[in-house]
């Protein structure tokens, strides 16, 4: 189908590594789609630019070594990336790639199985987001309630179903608690406000006081500051406290969740009745699901045989949990998007503001209380 009145191009955010070894961020000028019969056109009125959003933005390239091309309207932003990481990345060499995990916008044209999103406002997690107009299939979207705004949605995917994912995680494989690292994040509060309204005990640790006080004053009970000296005992004590075997780490790297595991085997040894020389027989886990320390994870192995460090993420774990309670929390979403799910941003860009060198600076430190917002349109 067609619609007159739509721009016949729109602009979009590219990445591409080259051969040569430089990293390359862009606009490029495509035509509009037009939806297939299942699929909406969505005007992208919100994006935020999530971490998991620099893999393809920044990804392995020297920060230090950013510099700036074009004009305002038609900036690039150019890194290099260190020689001995390329042969890692032959598969993405030379092919540009469009960048956006997740964003928000009015159903501007939809198919004939798609009509009754004429005009509504949904959240869509369909990739290619940093762009001015996107086709999605109709089921992929969340239908925002009536009165809810474009930036209010746009963080309406990833992290909510992410914590909310979470919990059903837990549930699914027996735990009674859990263990949640950088915690003072958009995403960290988001999980704090969950657990509180679902009476799931939580441990909180963040990496120093102000995130401390963050977190204390959404109502967390366990919070244990990793720069502390007293961190290895305050950790110990909460997990026994909350009886929590199961960890969503967002650092990856290091020894922390060595010492999330350490804790916990401590903590059942404390009411075992028998030794065994093998451990206990309760099984904790590690789940990783972020990277904001990419060095190797280090593993003691002070913590039995009854223990799994892996990898974890949304998608897969969507499917796992089966369609129909996947919309029942989308639903909870779209009823909590400005309370137990509301994002706070600090900086507002467009398109083009968002290749700009202190931008980038920006949006790649990942500091806490800092979210930025693409606004396409503008």
């Amino acid at each position: 189908m067609s619609t007159p009145s739509l721009p016949a191009t729109q602009r979009r955010l590219i990445s591409t590594i080259t051969a040569s070894g430089q990293l390359r961020l862009q606009l490029e000028t495509v035509p509009v789609p037009t939806p297939a019969d299942h699929e909406v056109l969505i005007r992208v009125d919100a994006a935020p630019i999530n971490p998991s959003d620099l893999f393809l933005l920044t990804g392995p390239a020297d920060l230090s070594t950013l510099r700036s091309e074009g004009d305002r309207n038609n900036p690039v932003a150019i890194m290099d990336v260190p020689p001995h990481l390329l042969k890692t990345l032959s598969a993405r060499l030379d092919k540009p790639m469009p960048v956006g995990n997740e964003g928000s916008g009015v159903v501007v044209a939809a198919g004939k199985k798609a009509q009754a999103l004429l005009g509504k406002l949904v959240g869509v997690a369909a990739g290619d987001m940093f762009c001015q107009y996107r086709c999605a299939p109709a089921t992929h979207c969340i239908v925002m309630n009536e009165g809810t705004t474009a930036q209010q949605a746009a963080s309406c995917f990833v992290n909510p179903l992410t914590s909310l994912s979470m919990v059903e995680t837990m549930r699914m494989e027996n735990h009674k608690a859990l263990v949640h690292t950088a915690a003072a994040s958009n995403l960290g509060q988001m999980l704090v406000r969950i657990c509180k309204a679902d009476g799931v005990p939580l441990v909180n640790i963040v990496r120093n006081d102000k995130q401390v006080n963050i977190l204390r004053e959404l109502g967390a009970e366990f919070i244990c500051n990793s720069s502390a000296p007293t961190f290895k005992q305050d950790l110990l004590e909460a997990v026994s406290a909350t009886g929590a075997t199961l960890a969503f780490d967002a650092i990856g790297g290091g020894q922390l969740a060595s010492q999330i595991l350490t804790a916990m085997e401590i903590a059942i040894n404390r009411t075992a009745t028998e030794y065994s020389r093998y451990g206990s027989s309760v099984h904790k886990q590690v789940y990783i699901y972020g990277g904001l320390d990419m060095n190797p994870i280090v593993l003691n192995r002070n913590v039995g045989f009854a223990w799994g460090v892996g990898g974890w993420l949304l998608t897969p774990f969507i499917g796992r949990m089966g369609p129909e309670r996947f919309l029942q929390l989308r639903k909870r979403v779209a009823d909590e998007i400005t309370t137990t799910f509301a994002s706070h941003y600090t900086q507002e860009l467009s398109l083009a503001d968002a290749l700009g060198a202190a931008a980038i600076q920006g949006y790649t430190r990942q500091a806490t209380g800092e979210k930025y917002l693409i606004l396409p349109q503008r």
